[in-house]
Parts: C-alpha cells; sequence; structure tokens
C-alpha cells in the first residue's frame, strides 16, 4: 500500500496560525521506504502525523492505497507506528505490551499468540517475551516497540525518530535490523523520519528533503548526494564545500583560482555554488593528484582526527575547504601551507539564481 500526500497544508491553530506543512505533494510506493530529513521544525514529523490521522490538514488530502483517509480516525487506517520515545506499556509484560495493538482490534485469541510470537521473533525478542520494559535496555525496548507495531500486520509503518535515544552502536545495530526487516516485509511501505543523514542514506530507497514546512527535494540517496540541486540539500544530505565562483568559459574562478567543472546550464559571468564533497579532496602530500585535476592551495587552521580519516580545514582565499584524508602518519601542522586537489567529475555546479533559504 502507497502513501501519497496531495497538496497537504497542516498550520496549527487553523488556516490563520502557524504553518507547520505547506502544500506537500509526495508518492511513496508500495514497498518503499521513504526517508523524511530535515532539521527540527521543518515539517517532517507533521507530515508523519497527517499520515498517522493525529493531525488534520486544513486543505489537501491524504490516500493510503488510492484510498482519501483525510477524515478518517487513526484507528481505521490500519498503520504501525513506532515513536522515538517508545511508548510501552510499563506494568505490562513484552509479549503483553506486543499484543495491545491485536486485542484493541478484537483478533482472536489463538491468532494474538501467533502473531506475538512471530513479531517478537522477527525482531530478535523472542527470548525476552516475559520481562518487563524495565528490564530491558534502550535498544530491547526500541525493538519491542516495533514488534508491536508489526504485530498488527500493516501496510504502512511509520517511523518518528525511531533510534535517535540510543547510542551510536545501538542505532547502527538497529539500522542493519530495520534494513533486515524490510527485505523481510518488501511489501510494507515505510515513512521514516529522521535528522540523521547516515540513517536516511543507509535505510531509504528515497530521501525526502524538507526545510521550513516544504519539500525541498526528492530523489534516491546516490541522487541527492552525488548531484543536490541546492545548497541546503548539498549540505544536509552528507555534508559538502559550498565554494562561491563565478561562471567562466569551460569552468569556474574560486578565491582567483580557475577550476574546471561541468557549466553546459550555467551562464558566462553569473555567480554560482560549487559542491564538493570533502572526501573526494585529496592532499598533494599523498598519491598525487592525477591528470586534469583541479588544484587549490591553503593554509591549514584546524585538523581533527576522526579514527580511519583525518578532517582537515583549509583557508583558500578567505574561505574554509573541508578535506577527510585517509591514513595520514605525518598530518600537516597548523598554519602550514598545503596543496589541495579533486576531480573536476567530483564536483557539481548547482544552478545560478537558485534561491537558498
Amino acid at each position: 500500500m502507497g502513501i501519497r500526500f496531495d497538496s497537504v497544508t497542516v498550520a496549527y491553530g487553523g488556516n490563520a496560525g502557524t504553518l507547520a506543512l505547506e502544500s506537500l505533494d509526495l508518492t511513496v510506493e508500495p514497498g518503499e521506504v521513504m526517508a523524511l530529513l530535515g532539521p527540527s521544525g521543518s515539517g517532517k514529523t507533521t507530515a508523519l502525523r497527517a499520515v498517522a490521522g493525529f493531525v488534520r490538514p486544513v486543505s489537501g488530502r491524504v490516500l493510503l492505497g488510492g484510498r482519501d483517509v483525510t477524515d478518517l480516525p487513526p484507528y481505521r487506517r490500519g498503520i504501525g507506528m513506532v515513536v522515538q520515545s517508545y511508548a510501552l506499556f510499563p506494568h505490562m509484560r513484552v509479549d503483553e505490551n506486543v499484543a495491545f495493538g491485536l486485542r484493541a482490534r478484537k483478533t482472536p485469541k489463538g491468532e494474538i499468540r501467533q502473531r506475538v510470537a512471530e513479531a517478537l521473533e522477527m525482531t530478535g525478542m523472542a527470548a525476552y517475551a516475559r520481562r518487563h520494559p524495565r528490564e530491558l535496555s534502550g535498544g530491547q525496548q526500541q525493538r519491542v516497540a516495533i514488534a508491536r507495531a508489526l504485530a498488527i500486520r500493516p501496510d504502512v509503518l511509520l517511523l518518528d525518530e525511531p533510534l535517535s535515544a540510543l547510542d551510536a552502536r545501538l542505532r547502527s545495530d538497529m539500522l542493519a535490523e530495520l534494513t533486515r526487516i524490510h527485505r523481510e516485509l518488501p511489501d510494507v511501505s515505510m515513512l521514516y523520519v529522521t535528522h540523521d543523514q547516515v540513517e536516511a542514506l543507509t535505510l531509504a530507497d528515497r530521501i525526502a528533503v524538507m526545510d521550513k514546512a516544504r519539500l525541498r527535494a526528492c530523489g534516491t540517496p546516490r541522487e541527492l548526494y552525488r548531484a543536490p540541486t541546492d545548497e541546503f540539500t548539498a549540505s544536509f544530505v552528507g555534508g559538502a564545500n559550498l565554494l562561491p565562483v563565478t561562471v567562466a568559459s569551460g569552468g569556474v574562478v574560486f578565491a582567483g583560482t580557475e577550476l574546471t567543472t561541468d557549466t553546459a546550464h550555467a551562464v558566462a559571468g553569473a555567480r554560482a555554488t560549487l559542491c564538493v564533497r570533502p572526501h573526494v579532496v585529496g592532499l598533494g602530500q599523498g598519491p598525487g593528484p592525477g591528470p586534469g585535476s583541479n588544484q587549490l592551495t591553503g593554509v591549514v587552521r584546524e585538523i581533527q582526527w576522526r579514527g580511519a580519516t583525518h578532517r582537515l580545514y583549509v583557508e583558500v582565499g578567505g574561505h574554509t575547504v573541508m578535506a577527510d584524508v585517509r591514513e595520514l602518519k605525518d598530518p600537516p601542522a597548523h598554519g602550514e601551507s598545503v596543496s589541495l586537489y579533486f576531480a573536476p567529475d567530483d564536483a557539481v555546479l548547482l544552478p545560478a539564481g537558485v534561491t537558498h533559504a
């Protein structure tokens, strides 16, 4: 079952209230994982709540499987939902928590036992069925919350920042679990709200980038990472160097240096932004630039060791350029002059004239 937002607008306090979501047009295909990615206040959770039935649009429609559910109460929409706070009943055992939605739907007792067992097995929590939430870790509680949502066999699963309360290791483990669960339930559509780009890039088939109550961009993780449409998308999906440039013949000029890049859709003399991901920027003391590489010279202002890489912050013509360089046994010193390079194909020229909010 797919999800469709048909020009959905939500305003808290009525039509003249605070605009929380503006004219959202978005389709989640059956069986697709769609991540809603954006900062706090971008409208992503409001969009999810509109699907769940917890807020009603002031205009537009929400459709599930082609059926208009805009006016239906939450319990008649047939969806599963997992939230950040787990929302488990502390006085109930794990199996009782998982069975709660089934009992509310008056599912036969024999079927309840079967479905609870299946959901706990799928989430790796079968051995904890008789425990109470207080006896579980945060990651285990989140697995129970997911099991409860899956037990009702929803066609649509909504996940609202489900991993944000977990530490880094648990988040990584739960991402792997969600990926596995999606493989086992290929017909379930998932709408996944997050502000964490790693979660979105790892799990989603497509990402909808939200900002200031509006949809900014939508595409596959690879599309948005390799060919972002504007500065906000470039910076929020993966992080990027956004270099102010002037379009020239066959390339651009940045801080007085001519750089080669594709300018087929740009106008000579126009101001634009060159997007270069930090991991494609090499350091001159490394393997060395290849033929035709773009070269920049600057001064090291900061170095951060990140385990497998060093991130260098290099000042070039009054602008900071980030470079993520692997296996630096002898990193440059603060204040040292260095050369950076990147391939022309690794840079994306954002269209001139784009308005950046």
